[in-house]
């Protein structure tokens, strides 16, 4: 019998280890191999799919990560709904360290990644308007709320293309468009997953404050041990997280992520 599952856990920096208890599964896509094994557990009765992200010994970098591939693996395993952790940059100080923010929009500033399925001959335009799944990120303030945890219900996100860290010019920049956190790896992975009517919940750990914050001279430029730090310490609180949302999770899917691809393609 094929594995399934329904549910698929994108791991970010410092989470690799889901589940001890864990099916490991070599998968091949049309898009080459995932970055690492997919693993599948079973939480509340469902069968949840892991795969990390950057790979098990993180050897892809933001702009290397083989993001189709990845989604495809998630799709070939009958998963409709994707929850994706990942370490970001606090642009504003009323977003702090430890904090956790459930993203309804992105901003991209990447370059030269893989970011569809579709290069033709069947032209697919994928509305992005509301990018993250409204029901998964209301189920997860819901759940964040009855575990204590200190949560935004929504944020933008700017993606940039990594691996370096932003400039302080750039971090300026970015928080005077009014954008809450930044990232390397938010897209193209959500398009990705709404090309393939999956849903898709961003679950982004704060772990610094960028470049700093202008006008507070003691908080320093972020560093990546920093990051991996303060994630490390957030991972037990990711966990509860992400187990009491796989059982909170209906079986039916209110929202439109299943419907992406109805009014997407131009008739002949």
């Amino acid at each position: 019998m094929k594995p399934r599952a329904d549910v698929g856990v994108f791991g970010g920096s410092g989470f690799y280890n889901f589940s001890e208890r864990a099916q490991g599964i070599a998968l091949r896509t049309p898009y080459g191999r995932p970055s690492g094994r997919v693993t599948i557990s079973e939480i509340g009765g469902r069968k949840v799919a892991f795969l990390p992200r950057h790979g098990v010994h993180h050897e892809f970098p933001p702009h290397m990560v083989p993001y189709r591939a990845n989604v495809y693996a998630f799709k070939k395993l009958g998963v409709r709904r994707i929850m994706a952790p990942n370490a970001v940059g606090s642009l504003k100080a009323t977003v702090k360290p430890g904090d956790l923010v459930f993203c309804d929009q992105f901003v991209n500033f990447t370059a030269g990644r893989k970011d569809t399925f579709y290069d033709g001959p069947e032209t697919t335009h994928v509305s992005t308007a509301e990018p993250y799944c409204p029901q998964m990120r209301t189920a997860a303030a819901e759940a964040a709320l009855d575990l204590g945890l200190k949560y935004h219900r929504a944020g933008t996100v700017v993606v940039i293309q990594g691996p370096r860290f932003s400039t302080k010019a750039e971090s300026r920049f970015f928080t005077k468009q009014g954008w809450d956190v930044i990232n390397m790896t938010q897209y193209p992975e959500v398009v990705l997953a709404r090309e393939q009517e999956l849903c898709y919940l961003n679950v982004s750990v704060v772990t610094d404050y960028d470049a700093g914050l202008e006008g507070d001279p003691t908080i320093t430029p972020v560093s990546h041990e920093e990051v991996i730090s303060v994630f490390n310490k957030n991972i037990e609180n990711l966990r509860k997280l992400i187990v009491e949302l796989v059982k909170r999770l209906p079986e039916e899917r209110k929202c439109d992520c299943g419907t992406a691809l109805k009014h997407a393609r131009l008739s002949a």
